[in-house]
Parts: structure tokens; sequence; C-alpha cells
């Protein structure tokens, strides 16, 4: 089966490197994306919209042989449900790691100070996030924050656009790491995540850990992508 693995925020395609391995010797064609203006750390960004990404994401769907298990990281879930959303027929099924489809009209993250048109990544336990790197060790987590690339500002602040309901109807696994299913479902219940209550058939895997599982618990993470791909398949 075709796998497009869309990164997160301040990430490029390498940091699926730890998963693309077991992947692949199960059998599986594997995309790990490097999105516009993710190229490298002094890449001019200042111009790259949120729609250039989410076109990147496209392009990789339909140059893939067939159906596609789709997998997006963080932010990255909110690209890869705008990718659903523009090919919800190419799209066997989508996982959301560590992060949900954002709503029609939504920012995918809003209120991070940003410089010459670029969000570099925020020190998180600074911002009260320890939670996102309980699992990182002194050492990987200095390497962490100095391997981040800086995000395009515009992909972060412009609006999302969704305008095909089919998207709903898309398989969906929402994998849950620095948080709990039970809390995801909490949220879902009382209505503040709209596009995964629209969805029609979804699953809740609990992984633990932080926010970076394909860094920390790579595999895991391979492991609960494969389970996906299965189903995908008898799709």
């Amino acid at each position: 089966m075709d796998l497009v693995l869309v990164p997160g925020a301040w990430l490029d395609g390498s940091s699926w490197g730890a998963v693309v391995p077991a992947l692949e010797s199960a059998g599986h064609r594997v995309q790990a994306l490097t999105l516009p203006g993710m190229e490298a750390t002094d890449t001019d960004r200042s111009g790259v919209r949120l729609a250039d990404q989410v076109a990147a994401v496209v392009a990789a769907i339909d140059a893939a042989a067939g159906p596609v298990l789709l997998v997006g990281h963080s932010i990255g879930s909110g690209i890869a449900h705008q990718a659903v959303d523009a090919r919800p027929d190419r799209v066997a099924r989508v996982v959301h790691v560590g992060g949900f489809p954002s709503a029609d009209g939504e920012a995918l993250l809003s209120g991070l100070a940003a410089e010459n048109g670029e969000v570099s990544m925020p020190d998180w336990a600074e911002m009260g996030e320890e939670a996102n790197i309980r699992d990182f060790d002194e050492e990987r987590l200095r390497q962490f924050y100095a391997d981040a690339i800086p995000a395009p500002e515009h992909v972060l602040t412009d609006p999302v656009v969704l305008t095909d309901e089919r998207r709903s109807a898309v398989p969906a696994t929402m994998v849950c790491p620095e948080y709990s299913a039970d809390e995801l479902r909490e949220w879902v219940d009382g209505g503040h995540l709209p596009e995964v209550v629209a969805l029609e058939d979804v699953e809740y895997v609990d992984i633990g850990g932080g926010h970076w599982p394909q860094l920390t618990q790579p595999e895991t993470l391979a492991r609960v992508i494969l389970e996906a791909a299965q189903k995908a398949s008898r799709h």
C-alpha cells in the first residue's frame, strides 16, 4: 500500500526516519514528505502559505499507485485533513498522530511569535507544555531543539479551507500520545473538535509518552501505522 507521512511543524521528512524501515519491510511504499518551506533552516519560507503545503500532500496522493494511507503528525493532521477533503476518494484511511483535523476557517496554530515570516519552535517547558517532551532525555532534547526548522508563519495562521463533506466518511485512527484516548473522547463529546465529531468511522489508540512518538517511540508508532494500513487495505 502507498503510505504518505506528513510531518508536523518544525519537522521535515527525516523526522519519520526511524519509522519508515518497519513500514517498508512490511511491503509498503512510503513517502515521508518534506513540505514546502521546510527544506532547511535557512530556507526563505516567508511566502509559503498553508495551501502550498496542502497541495504538496495532494500531489503525493495523486502520485500514488493506488489508495493511500495518509498519516499526519501534530499540525500535519490539519494539513492531512485538508488533503483528505481534496481527495476523499483516494485516501483509504487517515491516521492523526498527536493532532486533530481543524475546522473550516480555523487556523492550525495561532498565537506564537513570528519574525520575518517564520515561527521558531518554542521552549515547551517554558510554555507549560512539559508533557510534550516528557520522554526525551536531556541530550536528545537538546538535539531536538537544535534540529528544529522554523515553520512558515502563514502555514500556521492561514484559515483552513474545507469544501467536500465526503471527508467525514474516510476512516480515521486518532493516535493519543501526551493525552489519553479518554481525554480525547471527552473533548469530542464536548463538541470542541467538530471535524472529529463528524467522522463516521474513528478509532482511538493510546500510546502514551510525549508529543513526538516518531522520534521517541518509533517502533510503537510504526506498529500502530501498520495496523491502520491493514484496516485500510480491507476498506
